[in-house]
């Protein structure tokens, strides 16, 4: 087993442990454990465990996002202040005020990527689960959690007469309907890269800033809206239709997540913002605080010791000769 392969056992077992776990349950209320819907409320199930479980990282994400995007001008005033401004100390106190804005907006800039960068290894273990199916059943084998027999069964289930092993560039098992495969496939793919496109264009049309959307970031955030379906949609030729019913299932959910928080949680200065505080006006509430971040002048005074510390410490020239 390869180094990769290595890193992913744990998140096979888990993953097909799961899908089993529901499956189990699905067939004990009366499913018929061999059909194919069976296994795709379990795929579906799988999903909603994942990101159940992520919601205290999305709020982080949320959170991080939010503090990003209203420390640009905060950032550009400290990065003009220090401009042409190459000695050390400079440097270090450039960094110690960026720490500190960073703390005011309660942010960083890794802090966004989090949920994708925890949910990609299920995603790579699912992938290795359904695609090796076909492969483990030849060779007499259970892959993960499942046993051999439940491998047999899961070959052999369908959703609309294609099997959930099947995928559009390498098709499904002898007697496939390879016609109904490419359909559903190209329908699969079509939904995953549409609710994808769909949930990055809400944020970007509604949730973001007029300084953001200004900004040099945004202009690399537009082409990646464009840029991110494709490179899924060409991907997803390879994915077979459990992984596509996946993928397209998370999406969804993230569409979802992402128009509530726009609806009850916006960036301050966006046009949902603006939206939501016409809302709660019209009702008589008041306006909602900001989410997290420090405050103003906890973080100005922060700033201000910096600057005075580094004021202090002034460069001494090395062999002063004495009067």
């Amino acid at each position: 087993m390869d180094i990769f392969g290595t890193i992913l056992a744990p998140f096979k077992w888990l993953v097909s442990a799961i899908m089993l776990g529901f499956h189990d349950g699905l067939s004990f209320i009366g499913l018929p454990p061999e059909n194919g819907w069976t296994w795709t409320l379990s795929i579906i199930g799988l999903v909603l465990v994942i990101r159940a479980a992520l919601i205290p990282v999305f709020v982080k994400q949320i959170k991080a996002q939010r503090g990003m995007q209203l420390l640009q001008p905060d950032l550009k005033k400290m990065q003009q202040k220090y401009k042409g401004k190459t000695d050390q100390l400079s440097r270090q106190a450039m960094a110690q005020e960026q720490m500190a804005l960073y703390k005011k907006h309660g942010t960083n800039p890794f802090s966004a990527c989090l949920p994708m960068l925890i949910q990609m290894p299920f995603f790579f273990a699912l992938f290795q689960v359904l695609s090796g199916i076909t492969q483990a059943r030849q060779a007499g084998q259970g892959i993960g959690a499942l046993s051999h027999e439940q491998v047999v069964q899961f070959d052999e289930s369908s959703i609309f007469g294609a099997p959930l092993s099947a995928s559009l560039l390498h098709g499904g098992p002898a007697g496939t309907d390879q016609v109904v495969v490419s359909v559903l496939s190209i329908v699969m793919i079509l939904a995953m890269t549409a609710s994808q496109f769909i949930t990055q264009k809400q944020i970007m049309a509604k949730n973001m800033s007029e300084e953001a959307m200004a900004s040099p970031f945004m202009r690399q955030q537009k082409m990646m809206l464009y840029v991110l379906p494709v490179i899924f949609g060409v991907g997803g030729i390879n994915f077979p239709i459990g992984v596509l019913i996946y993928w397209t299932t998370t999406n969804l959910w993230t569409m979802g997540q992402q128009f509530f928080v726009i609806r009850r949680m916006p960036t301050p200065g966006s046009p949902a913002a603006k939206a939501l505080a016409e809302r709660r006006a019209a009702k008589g509430l008041p306006s909602l605080p900001l989410l997290g971040g420090k405050k103003d002048e906890d973080v100005a005074g922060e700033v201000a010791a910096i600057e005075l510390k580094t004021q202090r410490i002034q460069p001494q020239r090395k062999n002063r000769k004495k009067k």
